[in-house]
């Protein structure tokens, strides 16, 4: 078995604003085996800023586990404990090596076009007017749950724009979801959960920076508004460590980003505990190309978690491979009529 791997770059159609800045492009990884005559893709993607496996060594880590992919997925995988996208990308070659197509990664009726998986229409922070058109054109596209990110513009300008939708659209028209991304502060983070819980909205995604638990413990008690734990989950590899974050924190939902928390195993995992600790729980893709967002949503769709998932990326480069993978009415398809087209990732 040979292995082998290349950097890519996607470049974003307009740059989207996140509470870390603008993004204009996204570095992402790509794993290629080759044995007896078949192939087998993954993608690695990782954040830069965000993912824990942000590291000086991350090439070397790949190099590494590519030199070694004889060793079989099961040793490699614990091998890259603290590489979270590499296990994940990984994961995904050693599938699609075995696989049917190389693409076809768990076959159902999500992949046979019979099926689709319910989605949220992301909104990027930007100017009021910038959101606003962004609301719109998801409404106008079908998507009846919404995701609005927060955190970048004055707080009382997003609240006028939450509280604009809410007179034209009830909660049973639209589902709203907000995410902080870590904006807000421990002595203010209550009072915005009060003010956000007014307007009928399903959950607020990571209120307060990571690594603070006892404030996060406090917010989850108090606030009538569902806390859902994102970058909090990044870093904690230890077993032991997870069932100590959920057990402190209590929170109401966890959102899994299989390239940010190890995997398919490492979602599996976080899953099966937020089960002990009665959290509810949805999947999300984390800015990865369709090799990535493909592999996310196929499994996804076997878990049958009939929430909104997060899973409408695949819309947001100029040069993402062209894949069956298509968003129509607030739906993630994959349409049987459209064919893969990855030549540029080799090149």
């Amino acid at each position: 078995m040979k292995a082998s791997y290349r950097k890519y770059i996607l470049q974003f159609k307009r740059p989207s604003g996140t509470s870390r800045g603008i993004l204009n492009e996204k570095e992402t990884w790509f794993i290629f085996l080759e044995d007896n005559g078949r192939t087998g893709i993954g993608e690695c993607g990782i954040l830069r800023s965000l993912s824990a496996d942000d590291r000086e060594d991350y090439e070397e880590k790949l190099k590494w586990a590519c030199d070694h992919v004889h060793w079989g997925i099961d040793y490699l995988y614990g091998e890259l404990k603290e590489f979270p996208s590499i296990q994940f990308g990984m994961e995904q070659a050693f599938l699609s090596l075995r696989s049917e197509s190389p693409f076809l990664l768990y076959p159902s009726a999500f992949t046979r076009g019979e099926d689709s998986i319910p989605i949220n229409g992301l909104v990027w922070m930007g100017s009021k007017d910038f959101m606003q058109e962004q609301i719109r054109e998801k409404l106008q596209q079908g998507f009846r749950c919404i995701k609005m990110k927060i955190g970048a513009i004055d707080f009382e300008t997003e609240l006028d724009l939450l509280k604009s939708i809410r007179k034209e659209f009830s909660s049973s028209d639209i589902e709203i979801r907000v995410d902080a991304n870590g904006a807000f502060t421990p002595g203010n983070a209550l009072e915005k959960l009060n003010g956000l819980s007014e307007l009928d909205l399903h959950s607020i995604e990571q209120p307060i920076r990571q690594g603070q638990w006892e404030d996060m413990a406090r917010l989850c008690a108090g606030t009538s508004l569902p806390i859902a734990l994102d970058e909090e989950l990044i870093g904690v590899f230890d077993l032991s460590v997870k069932r100590d974050l959920l057990r402190t924190i209590q929170p109401q939902y966890i959102i899994l980003k299989p390239s940010l928390v190890g995997g398919y195993r490492g979602s599996r995992e976080w899953i099966q505990l937020a089960g002990d600790y009665n959290a509810g729980w949805w999947i999300t893709s984390a800015l990865e190309s369709n090799i990535g967002l493909n592999a996310i949503a196929q499994w996804t769709y076997t878990l049958k978690n009939t929430m909104p998932q997060g899973l409408g990326t695949g819309s947001l480069y100029t040069n993402n491979p062209d894949s069956p993978l298509e968003v129509k009415k607030g739906t993630l398809e994959y349409n049987t009529a459209k064919s893969w087209e990855i030549n540029t990732l080799k090149n």
